[in-house]
């Protein structure tokens, strides 16, 4: 396991150093435990680093981030399964591997485009041990709109844990 882990942090290391850094404004929601698509599951459409939604928001454990989707003969993602993001508005790391958005038109709901023509994102807050109204308050609080450094190194500051269980904290945007 600790050779896997190794491997896979190089592997990451390596990836993160030759992918060009880039940044966006974009919408961010929260989506928990409770008001997945299963209610009540961490269930994740493409797992990349995680079997379920989860993570600390760590480099190596970065956050799960779904993000929409349009379904139109394929299933094609806004941004590819596995891209990570920082966001400085709550010190997290986070990964695509889910999407959001159901039916067979989902780029006709919510999740594809956000408030103000802005891409939308929707993180993965947990809530799993907490109550539905704790995750749903959590949810709330961290949707605005905000900075997305895409393709970030491992050296940002970061406050470690899943959202709802360690807080909810925010911080200035950048």
């Amino acid at each position: 396991m600790l050779k896997s882990l190794v491997l896979f942090a190089i592997l990451a290391l390596a990836s993160a150093a030759s992918a060009q850094v880039t940044s966006f404004r974009g919408y961010l929601t929260g989506y928990s435990y409770w008001d997945n698509t299963p209610p009540g599951s961490a269930a994740i459409s493409n797992p990349q680093i995680h079997e379920f939604a989860g993570g600390v928001g760590t480099y190596f454990d970065p956050i799960t981030i779904a993000v929409g989707h349009v379904i139109d003969g394929a299933d094609v993602l806004d941004f590819p399964a596995g891209t990570r993001f920082y966001l400085p508005h709550l010190r997290k790391y986070a990964i695509v591997e889910d999407t959001c958005g159901d039916g067979d038109s989902p780029q006709d709901g919510p999740c594809h485009i956000g408030k103000d023509g802005l891409p939308w994102l929707d993180i993965y807050v947990d809530g799993a041990t907490s109550d539905a109204a704790r995750a749903d308050a959590c949810s709330e609080k961290i949707t605005t709109i905000q900075t997305f450094v895409v393709n970030p190194g491992p050296n940002h500051s970061v406050v470690v844990g899943a959202l709802t269980e360690s807080g909810c904290y925010t911080f200035p945007d950048l």
